[in-house]
């Protein structure tokens, strides 16, 4: 089974994938470990060919379940996975999640990257323009897939 999970900050794309992960015994890939290399330190963005090579070490594995943002650069996920979910949430349910994500974070009840309010302010802009921007492009880059995406 592949999956392919993609959505905005806040809609759910970790939740969702961890418990399908755990259900159907297939590993989880997050694309923002393969985005950024946080071993080189936070907010620094790996190159294009590494990124595209542990992409596809992934896709040529048998079962997995990939969950991100990203729609540019991953074209051959959406046409290798079995089934897609996009989510898309209302925007006071995504601002609600992301909100209580940092502040969870920052009171050391779950794990996470090192946020600043200043980060959060503009997460929580990128989120209202992914909304309005780039889920209409999702969409569309999804037609040819429709028999295989659920939408939430």
């Amino acid at each position: 089974m592949k999956i392919h999970i993609i959505g905005g900050p806040g809609s759910g794309k970790t939740f969702l994938a961890d418990r399908l992960s755990r259900q159907l015994g297939i590993p989880h890939y997050d694309l923002d470990d393969l985005q950024w290399d946080n071993a080189a330190g936070y907010g620094t963005k790996r190159e294009p060919q590494e990124r595209d090579a542990l992409l596809r070490q992934i896709l040529q594995q048998e079962d997995w379940i990939i969950e991100g943002v990203y729609h540019k650069w991953c074209g051959q996920c959406f046409a290798d996975a079995d089934r897609i979910y996009l989510l898309e949430v209302p925007r006071y349910r995504y601002r609600t999640r992301i909100l209580r994500r940092f502040f969870r974070r920052k009171l050391g009840l779950e794990k996470g990257k090192k946020e600043s309010l200043r980060s959060l302010a503009a997460l929580l802009r990128w989120a209202d323009k992914y909304q309005n921007v780039q889920l209409p492009e999702i969409r569309k880059l999804l037609l040819p897939y429709s028999f295989k995406v659920q939408s939430d």
